[in-house]
């Protein structure tokens, strides 16, 4: 595959150096696999990112509410993200050990895996929706709306999943332009059913649920019948196999917890945004909505490395492995500048597009501006996440994630306590920033230090049979 040996030429060396040509062809082959990536990272996000400008436009209680629902969404899809990052890092490193069969038998696996998880986090959440909106602080009619949104799009839960572990199989083989179309194409999809129920036959709300429902499984079939077309040409089994099954799910138990505790955060972030007012929560959800698009931009990055360090640690090339980590981390960076300065830009002069109401503009545009100072930090900080998830350092990982919500949810505490004496601006404003101060900065310490070792390269141990 051209991808996968675009960057084998890269020497071996124990100081890491390479040539400035080689460096300039590694950017192209982390480009090349950033940019399909972000079309599958996006999904959900960009869903909700639509929903908000739409539903924005509805009543600021709809947007507040549109808050609570997409972070009970994105919270239950994020806590499921093992499917995908599990399934890639087994995937490239069976390929990178020349067992194709097996790799494609492992994400067949992770498939059936999210598959039912789907259904049993569906079913759940249909029965609890409005205890989980409540005990996040909705009340009257925001509690009605964030209701109604949820009850629509947890059906498509069994859909986002399976894209999920289907983009495993992607990235793993390095094949990812299809994650960029499926992207493109849902988005144009769910923003013309948005139109049509939302203002077209005055759905409202449930309109904007619907619309993204209907999305999701569009994407969930476009990617997951490729996908096992594809395992099954490499020979693997399509049906569905315990033993595969159980083996996907212990391979993804530390990245749950790591994941768990990172969700637990976001969670917490948006209870006490709902305590801090109606305007600083739908406020919140405009910049909200931002960040986790251009967080994905982000993650692009570490998935690529994520994937190159895996292939070359299967294939037992540790200094290439270095070399990537490297060059991921500043790449990573690079893209954190990037996707600031678009923040701080849209905070600037596009706050109108997600809220016609102007005090709530005005706290959009403080929110963009802190979080687009931070995003260089994120940038690096994702990418060497990327890449310790890729060596299989799930422990680690699990660990130092778990104490980072330990210190972020004090800090978080403590700001909330003391905001109720605030204005809204300072609120918001100091919302963010600590958001990006413990919860971002405590990671990049954690992440840093680990990848100035190479104990993080001994962790992937024997390639498991599958």
């Amino acid at each position: 595959m051209a991808s996968m040996r675009s960057h084998r030429n890269i020497p071996e060396t124990k100081t890491g150096s390479i040539t400035p040509e080689e460096r300039r062809a590694t950017y192209r082959t982390i480009a090349g696999l950033a940019i399909p990536t972000f079309g599958q990272l996006i999904a959900s996000p960009l869903f909700v990112m639509i929903d908000t400008a739409i539903v924005g436009h509805i009543s600021d209680s709809a947007l507040a509410g549109l808050s609570i629902g997409s972070t009970v969404v994105l919270t239950t899809v994020g806590l499921c993200i093992f499917l995908a990052y599990g399934t890639t890092s087994q995937v490239a490193r069976l390929m990178g050990a020349g067992r194709r069969r097996e790799g494609m038998q492992a994400g067949v696996d992770g498939m059936w895996l999210a598959f039912v998880i789907g259904l049993v986090v569906c079913a759940l959440l249909l029965a609890l929706s409005r205890p989980i909106c409540s005990l996040m602080g909705a009340r009257g009619p925001v509690l009605q709306a964030a209701q109604t949104y949820l009850n629509a799009l947890v059906f498509g839960l069994p859909a986002m999943l399976l894209v999920y572990a289907a983009n495993g199989i992607f990235r793993g083989l390095q094949k990812v332009k299809i994650t960029l179309v499926a992207a493109v194409s849902g988005a144009i999809l769910n923003t013309a059913l948005e139109v049509l129920l939302v203002f077209g036959l005055h759905m409202d709300i449930l309109g904007s649920g619907l619309a993204t429902l209907i999305a999701e499984w569009a994407m969930g079939l476009f990617l997951t019948i490729p996908a096992l077309v594809w395992a099954r040409r490499e020979g693997a089994q399509l049906q569905p196999r315990l033993s595969g099954m159980a083996a996907s799910m212990g391979d993804g138990f530390p990245l749950f917890l790591r994941t768990l505790a990172l969700r637990v955060c976001l969670f917490m972030t948006v209870v006490a945004a709902a305590h801090l007012g109606e305007q600083v929560l739908a406020a919140y959800q405009g910049v909200n909505s931002a960040w986790n698009f251009g967080l994905n931009m982000l993650d692009a990055v570490g998935i690529a490395g994520q994937s190159l360090v895996a292939t070359e640690l299967g294939a037992g090339q540790r200094s290439r492995a270095r070399v990537m980590t490297d060059l991921s981390a500043r790449a990573g960076m690079a893209m954190g500048v990037l996707v600031g300065l678009v923040m701080i830009a849209l905070g600037l002069f596009a706050a109108p597009l997600f809220s016609p109401t102007p005090a709530i503009r005005s706290l959009i545009t403080v929110g963009m501006i802190v979080q687009g100072v931070f995003m260089p930090v994120a940038g690096w900080m994702w990418a060497l996440d990327g890449i310790l998830i890729g060596a299989g350092d799930y422990r680690y990982l699990a660990a130092t994630c778990s104490l980072t919500a330990v210190i972020y949810l004090i800090g978080l505490l403590g700001m909330t306590a003391l905001a109720m004496n605030w204005t809204p601006t300072w609120r918001i404003a100091m919302l963010w920033a600590v958001l990006n101060v413990l919860f971002i900065g405590v990671r990049a310490i954690c992440n840093g230090w680990r990848t100035r070792t190479d104990v993080w390269m001994g962790t992937i141990g024997q390639v498991k049979e599958a």
